[in-house]
């Protein structure tokens, strides 16, 4: 069977089943740039735009912003798809949206598909003074307020996977990214830790709403002593739809500093700084790395934490995929298990990143929310060579 083929009756297969994945396909985000007619944008403003493999039934597909006379089209599909022959159609209906809006009361801004919680991104400066009474005195130095995280982000289930101002480690906040040594000349501040730096948010700040995707694209300043700022920050979460429980977050950040002599490192330069992520509740936890021996090529690198979150009845897991193209890759993977807590690194260890105030940092990294435990290595090679090739 010809590979053209393997897609398109994967495809019918995903559209038979209600978008539900097929057997052996791994569905996974495709972005290509198309010049796009006047019939077809008028059917992306609609909702209505498709793309079709050979006979296989048309899937949506979501157009973005128009960008050097094309604009990036996005749909779902399997691996593979993207070689395919394939073509933009008209679907008979609009496809359920998947949302970005702030929350009029929070201003906290809400991804969802359709009813269902996707993420939160708190954007607006989180007040930890309700949570105070049930944190000890000498752990009240790091319940700060914080902004620019991710909490919750939701199971397949609806469970809440993460967890924001947990006792042991108040300034754990879910999904961050930030690091414990942030010097700016030569006084040290601590992001990680909210401790003379803190992310607040800042404009602009850009909400896309469709049927593939919903994204948030945010600015903050990292301010020292909350006062002065020195670094501008950017970041960009895109939240794909939904397939068989499976769904594929990106997230990319650049950060251009404000003044000079910004630099930034791990604990001690050797330990944790990064993508953090603190989990939530999980039974059966289990904690898996992955990194390709120097010489393989391609190096794949990629994490998951598998379990049973916040009650749920099934298992579920959070995979990172680390993306090649960010500087110092591979990065480390480092574990707190009993704090339901992973993540990979940046930068390498014993340096310090400074950080330009000319070129920024960019770094991107894409998330794999999965219904049932730890995925196999074939699968979890698809996915990262599916992020490494956008």
């Amino acid at each position: 069977m010809n590979r053209w083929l393997t897609v398109a009756l994967a495809l019918q297969t995903l559209a038979a089943c209600g978008a539900a994945r097929a057997e052996g396909a791994v569905v996974v985000p495709h972005t290509r740039s198309v010049r796009l007619s006047g019939k077809q944008a008028e059917w992306a403003r609609q909702g209505v735009l498709g793309v079709r493999f050979g006979k296989a039934t048309a899937i949506p597909a979501q157009a973005g912003t128009a960008a050097g006379g094309g604009y990036e089209v996005a749909w779902l599909a399997p691996e593979g798809a993207q070689a395919a022959k394939w073509r933009l159609v008209r679907l008979p209906s609009p496809t359920t949206q998947l949302s970005a809006a702030a929350d009029p009361a929070t201003g906290q801004v809400e991804l969802r598909q359709g009813a269902e919680r996707v993420l939160r991104y708190n954007r607006k400066t989180v007040d930890p003074t309700p949570s105070l009474d049930r944190i000890s005195e000498a752990n009240r130095i790091y319940a700060r307020p914080r902004s620019d995280y991710i909490d919750p982000l939701y199971g397949p289930s609806g469970e809440p996977m993460t967890r924001d101002l947990p006792v042991d480690h108040p300034h754990h906040r879910g999904i961050y990214w930030a690091w414990p040594e942030t010097q700016f000349g030569v006084e040290m501040g601590d992001l990680h830790a909210l401790q003379r730096v803190w992310a607040r948010p800042a404009e602009p700040m850009a909400l896309i709403s469709g049927p593939v995707f919903a994204e948030v694209r945010a600015d903050s300043l990292w301010m020292w002593e909350d006062k002065e700022p020195i670094v501008r920050e950017t970041a960009v979460i895109r939240a794909y739809r939904s397939v068989g429980g499976e769904r594929t977050i990106d997230l990319t950040f650049s950060f251009l500093a404000l003044k000079e002599g910004v630099s930034i490192a791990r604990r001690g330069t050797a330990h944790y700084g990064g993508l953090n992520l603190r989990m939530n509740e999980v039974a059966d936890q289990r904690i898996t790395f992955h990194t390709d021996g120097q010489g393989a090529d391609p190096r794949m690198a990629w994490g998951d934490l598998s379990g049973r979150f916040a009650g749920a009845v099934s298992p579920a897991g959070l995979t990172v995929l680390q993306c090649a193209e960010n500087p110092c890759y591979p990065g480390d993977w480092v574990q707190y298990p009993e704090l339901n807590w992973f993540q990979p690194t940046f930068p390498a260890a014993n340096m310090r990143r400074p950080l330009s105030t000319e070129k920024p940092l960019t770094l991107r990294f894409r998330l794999w929310v999965h219904p049932g435990a730890t995925p196999s290595d074939e699968t979890l090679r698809t996915l990262w060579s599916a992020a490494n090739q956008r």
